[in-house]
């Protein structure tokens, strides 16, 4: 069985979109022709900007039925084969109420003559069933967080109300991870999806004497039924603070 989503408009709308402001104003298109979705799964690439390394591909499928998954092969947008997903790499999310499902992820270094255009991916199921997927991705590097306030290297600052940093251009959402350096690093907060480059904090989350490390994510969209849950999307270093006793 192959699942085929109704493409040619989705498309027509990609060929016409410039290349970084159509990240956010690409219009509203029905569910059912959603090319992430099949029976399967779903399939999402990103083009990650992270620190340390050069940038590179996040490709991930996410399914409830990983035991029935033989193989997911990932292609270019001119039909070559570009890389397979590794099945012995995921993360297990657990929903209330729901299955259970796996997220395979694979990260690729992003070739040098990456193109725009549609990726796909031909998920093979052990009983023969195969679907196929599509992701519209535009090459783009997303800059990184900067300006963070409190700074790398604060220390002993007055218990802060807030996280901010400077606006990166093209993003639309950030997400904020804050760790406890005192307790081996231990995460202990992540933000919801953040329209605007600063971070209220909750109530007691810091503590007087504490030292944190913080860093934050960039991403250009967030449940795209053209471009995924993002297409770019970047990593600020970490930055580290104390505050008073």
């Amino acid at each position: 069985m192959i699942m085929r989503p109704c493409l040619p408009s989705l498309l027509l709308i990609a060929l016409l979109l410039p290349p970084f402001a159509a990240v956010g104003s690409a219009p509203a298109i029905a569910a059912e022709t959603d090319p992430h979705y099949t029976a399967a799964g779903f399939f999402d690439m990103h083009v990650c900007n992270w620190p340390d390394r050069p940038p590179f591909f996040m490709i991930l499928f996410s399914t409830p039925r990983y035991r029935e998954v033989a193989s997911i092969a990932v292609f270019r947008p001119d039909g070559q084969a570009l890389t397979h997903l590794d099945l012995a790499r995921y993360r297990l999310i657990q929903r209330p109420g729901k299955p259970e499902k796996r997220v395979f992820i694979t990260q690729l270094t992003l070739p040098p003559d990456a193109a725009d255009g549609w990726y796909s991916a031909r998920i093979m199921l052990k009983n023969g069933e195969h679907y196929l997927a599509k992701d519209y991705v535009i090459i783009y590097t997303m800059a990184r967080v900067s300006r963070m306030l409190p700074a790398d290297g604060a220390e002993e600052i007055a218990m802060p109300a807030e996280l901010s940093w400077e606006a990166v251009p093209g993003a639309r959402f950030y997400q904020v991870y804050i760790k406890d350096a005192w307790n081996d690093g231990k995460l202990i907060y992540t933000s919801k999806l953040l329209d605007a480059p600063r971070l209220v904090l909750p109530a007691n989350l810091l503590q007087a004497g504490g030292l944190y490390t913080w860093r934050v994510q960039a991403r250009d969209v967030d449940e795209n039924v053209l471009l995924g849950d993002f297409n770019h999307g970047s990593l600020s270093r970490e930055a580290q603070f104390s505050v008073a006793p």
